[in-house]
């Protein structure tokens, strides 16, 4: 008999009652260190105070009035997001997957608008990842996610993530964009080289082309810098932002060049939810506190402590763990065994981990963890590798 939430997850019978920064707990008490963050979503841990307080005050007031007015919360933000991005204008709506379809939207009108309506190709990676949609698990490289599920929506093509030269020699007159992460997170926590990056930039522009970075996991400091392009000195024309933006309230957005933007009048595009005005509080606190002085200088030393530590895991245990990889506090340890097998033990010590493609579990500690705490979770991996068999 089918359960009453749709079995679309293979769920851990664990049940969390309350968290509380970097640590969860169950309504019996134990406690667990979270460096799941929900896949890169609580960005700043559980019941941050300053994120709590912004948030009731808004729930006191006005939860929802939809787009056909102003909202006073939703114009700041995107005016902070401007001023604080390559982007001269924003859409908002709730989850990754909807930034993404925006994104590919704001793609195709751009080319139609300018007289290109043949131009509907988008130019994919492999190891990809975007959204769960039937258009982007086209836009993705998984066929598990897209099995079952009829045709796949036309327009993408997809080249070796890294490879330039394959990039060059499926652009042609029919391209409208060029779609990647920064940071593959799903894929195998795998950053794009800056080389790679700016060298995108040439080919979208050679081509007049739009360059899409997809920065929901890998975006909003989680990669040590606000958004991961600026790590390549370089910017593209649109991004697709969700998971972190909310500080695990929903929400998406989609960042825009005015020139990518420019067909993207009233009527062509539309959210019931997005922006709203719980969404935006919620969104305007979680960057308070990223735009404080030294938040992104933590980050980063935060995330080289870290990696050095799990560097030094992976020394002591190779047949456990091959590699480390990553930037900032996006990290991912390349295992010699079983992701899943490591992340389960890793669990049964109170410790919370992610799997991911290409055998790699994800570690994504919230962005304000304490020193200890990453003491604390290394600890825990260096007594399960100690015991795991290999």
């Amino acid at each position: 008999m089918v359960t009453a939430v749709m079995p679309t997850y293979g769920r851990i019978d664990i049940a969390f009652d309350y968290g509380e920064g970097s640590y969860l707990y169950t309504a019996t008490g134990e406690r667990y260190l979270d460096f799941a963050t929900g896949i890169a979503t609580n960005s700043l841990g559980h019941a941050h105070p300053h994120l709590v307080k912004k948030l009731q005050e808004q729930a006191g007031k006005l939860w929802h009035v939809s787009n056909l007015y102003n909202i006073p919360e939703q114009q700041r933000f995107a005016d902070r997001l401007v001023d604080n991005s390559f982007a001269d204008t924003v859409f908002f709506c709730n989850s990754g997957a909807e930034a993404i379809e925006g994104a590919l939207k704001v793609a195709r009108k751009y080319q139609f608008a300018n007289g290109r309506p043949e131009r509907d190709q988008i130019v994919c990676a492999t190891g990809s990842f975007h959204g769960r949609t039937l258009t982007t698990l086209s836009a993705g490289d998984n066929d598990k996610y897209r099995e079952g599920f009829g045709p796949r929506p036309g327009g993408f093509k997809h080249v070796a993530f890294g490879n330039l030269n394959e990039m060059r020699a499926a652009m042609d007159e029919t391209t409208a964009a060029i779609l990647v992460e920064p940071i593959q997170g799903e894929g195998g926590i795998n950053p794009a080289t800056a080389e790679y990056l700016r060298e995108l930039r040439k080919i979208a522009d050679e081509f007049d082309a739009l360059l899409i970075f997809d920065e929901v996991q890998c975006g909003m400091s989680r990669s040590g810098s606000l958004f991961a392009y600026s790590l390549a000195r370089m910017e593209p024309d649109v991004m697709g932002l969700a998971k972190g933006i909310g500080g695990g309230f929903p929400v998406g957005a989609v960042l825009a060049t005015e020139k990518a933007a420019a067909g993207m009048v009233p009527g062509t595009h539309g959210s019931t939810y997005g922006g709203n005005p719980l969404a935006m509080a919620a969104a305007n606190a979680v960057l308070d506190v990223m735009l404080e002085p030294d938040f992104l200088s933590s980050v980063r030393e935060k995330g080289d402590y870290l990696k050095n530590q799990l560097d030094n895991l992976a020394n002591s245990y190779p047949n456990i763990i091959d590699s480390v990889r990553g930037t900032g506090l996006m990290l991912g340890l390349k295992c010699c065994i079983s992701n899943l097998d490591l992340m389960t033990e890793f669990r049964n010590q109170k410790l919370l981990t992610v799997v991911a493609g290409d055998n790699v579990l994800r570690v994504l500690p919230p962005l304000n963890v304490e020193i200890n705490e990453l003491d604390e979770a290394v600890e825990i991996m260096s007594k399960v590798c100690k015991t795991m068999p290999t």
